[in-house]
């Protein structure tokens, strides 16, 4: 099932980074150089950004890229979620959507996990973001949530 945009804003945004080489542009922005370094951009491949849970319920990504690496067999999966209102557990929402992407490279057949970069692109009123996009923050006692879950 495909995702309505809310906004125009989100039908322009997906549209624009639906087209690979507007895709490849944004992704050489904003990809963290270490991973640029290792990621053949030209390889993009536009994937399904509509992740359907155990319970039913349709989790979706705004886009979603693989690519390969320029080291061997590999994917890296871009994650790039557009929003345009401030959402205080935006990094809870970006973990789950990179979970659902690595469990459905499993799924394929792989049997390591790939990278996937959450990437969110953010134009809303309240500047800069407000909350933090470190997802150990979202609970009750950070501290905690860092001894259970490293990074």
């Amino acid at each position: 099932m495909e995702r309505l945009p809310t906004t125009p804003h989100d039908a322009v945004f997906r549209q624009m980074l639906m087209q690979k080489e507007v895709a490849r542009d944004f992704l050489a922005i904003h990809l963290p150089e270490a991973f640029l370094e290792i990621c053949d951009l030209d390889s993009l491949k536009l994937e399904s950004g509509s992740f359907v849970e155990g319970n039913l319920h349709s989790r979706y990504s705004d886009i979603l890229y693989s690519l390969h690496t320029q080291h061997g067999p590999g994917y890296v999966y871009a994650l790039i979620e557009h929003q345009s209102k401030s959402d205080r557990l935006m990094a809870f929402r970006l973990m789950r959507y990179a979970i659902a992407a690595m469990q459905r490279h499993l799924d394929a057949g792989h049997d390591t996990l790939p990278l996937v970069v959450p990437i969110l692109f953010y134009h809303g009123s309240e500047s800069p973001w407000p909350y933090s996009l470190n997802w150990h923050n979202m609970f009750v006692k950070p501290d905690m949530a860092k001894a259970l879950y490293p990074k």
